[in-house]
C-alpha cells in the first residue's frame, strides 16, 4: 500500500566560488580558473556565464535526490526560495 503525501524538500540558495590556480611547469607559470560549489561540486564555466553565479540546491529527503540548478532556471520552473 502506497501512501500519497508531500515529500520533504529542503531548498537553499548557494553562490558559486571562483577559484584561480597557478601551476609551475618547466620555468613557466600557467594560471587556470574554475567554478565550484561547496563539497567541490564543479560547475562548468559556460553555465556560470549563461545563468550567473546564484544556484539553488533542492534536496528531497524521502527519495534521496539532490538537484542543483541555476536560480534563474529555478524561477522559470516555479521553485521559490524564502529570503
Amino acid at each position: 500500500m502506497e501512501t500519497v503525501g508531500t515529500s520533504k524538500l529542503r531548498i537553499r540558495r548557494v553562490e558559486v566560488r571562483r577559484i584561480i590556480g597557478h601551476k609551475n611547469v618547466k620555468d613557466r607559470i600557467y594560471s587556470y580558473e574554475y567554478f565550484t560549489l561547496s563539497l567541490n561540486l564543479y560547475i562548468p564555466r559556460n553555465i556560470v556565464e549563461k545563468f550567473g553565479s546564484n544556484f539553488i540546491v533542492v534536496r528531497d529527503e524521502e527519495q534521496g535526490i539532490i538537484t542543483i540548478m541555476p536560480q534563474k532556471l529555478a524561477e522559470r520552473k516555479g521553485i521559490r526560495v524564502e529570503q
